[in-house]
């Protein structure tokens, strides 16, 4: 994963600012392996990519640093997320914010907009996911956990992303360094924004109340198998077997494929190509009725039985 992108790296920095074009054009395959360092890092986040927890978490860290999120921050929400997954009284922690259809006609009307405006996948993925990768990740604040517990897990990337950083900007020109940063940062954002979208917001996904959650129904049912081409796969360090992952999260990225060719019963559950995942996109609500996602355009239809 390094060579490829240190590489690509050098290339934009050869190119300069004298061709811009070509450092956007760049940007792209610089952002879908920066996505799969996010995977390394979440691998190490799960204590799963090497056998070592010491190393996990340093390879996790250095990780961070090109990922622009905080290693240890994001390693607790998303133990909480795996926690949590599925059940719709502990919504909140690392999620798609996702209302059910009595709580959305509950709400105001200006409320309704501002949801809308929310799951609309252009503001979600163009704006919000990359809002939040690059200004909310720098602060301590708007996470489920408390603030004291942020605070060293964020200032301590936000350190190391000055020095980093800066110093590559003293050395190569602020302007080519945010040529080169933010157009790969907002392109792995988007990716990975919707890879998480697509993991969990499928029709057939599962949610409960507390009372009736069940950990491993929700892990198998509630997370698809995102069937994607082998090169595709390569980039997103085979997370679409995401089914797989949250039944057993110490399964390492370069293992699952191993896991699904010896589980025939997982092989074609919630299996959802590329094409008929972009269907998923107008999914907005949970219908607690017909237990399923549906879009805004189906309120007041029908329901099936």
């Amino acid at each position: 994963t390094a060579v490829p992108f240190f590489a690509l790296v050098a290339a934009m920095i050869w190119l300069g600012e004298a061709h811009p074009l070509a450092v956007l054009l760049l940007s792209i395959p610089v952002g879908g392996l920066l996505v799969r360092f996010f995977i390394i890092q979440h691998d190490c986040g799960h204590g799963s990519f090497l056998e070592s927890r010491r190393w996990n978490d340093i390879i996790g860290r250095c990780m961070s640093v090109l990922t622009v999120t905080p290693y240890g921050l994001w390693r607790r929400v998303h133990a909480q997320h795996h926690a949590s997954s599925g059940n719709l009284d502990r919504r909140g922690a690392g999620d798609i914010d996702t209302l059910t259809v009595r709580e959305y006609q509950a709400l105001t009307p200006a409320a309704q907009f501002r949801y809308r405006i929310y799951r609309n996948p252009a503001f979600l993925f163009l704006f919000a996911v990359p809002f939040f990768f690059t200004i909310i990740q720098r602060l301590p604040w708007f996470h489920p956990l408390p603030p004291k517990d942020t605070w060293k897990s964020v200032l301590g990337l936000d350190v190391a992303i000055v020095a980093v950083y800066g110093t590559l900007g003293y050395m190569i020109g602020f302007k080519l360094l945010l040529m080169m940063a933010l157009p790969a940062i907002i392109v792995a954002s988007a990716l990975g924004g919707w890879l998480f979208f697509i993991q969990h917001q499928f029709e057939d996904t599962h949610w409960d109340h507390a009372t009736e959650w069940d950990f491993q129904i929700a892990a198998v049912q509630g997370s698809s198998y995102y069937s994607l081409p082998p090169v595709l796969n390569w980039f997103t360090g085979n997370i679409g077997l995401h089914h797989i992952h949250h039944l057993n999260s110490m399964i390492p990225n370069y293992r699952l494929h191993e896991c699904l060719a010896a589980s025939p019963e997982f092989q074609s559950l919630n299996k959802i190509s590329l094409f008929e995942s972009f269907k998923c996109a107008r999914l907005t609500l949970w219908d607690e009725e017909a237990r399923r996602l549906i879009g805004f355009s189906d309120l007041g239809s029908p329901r099936p039985a």
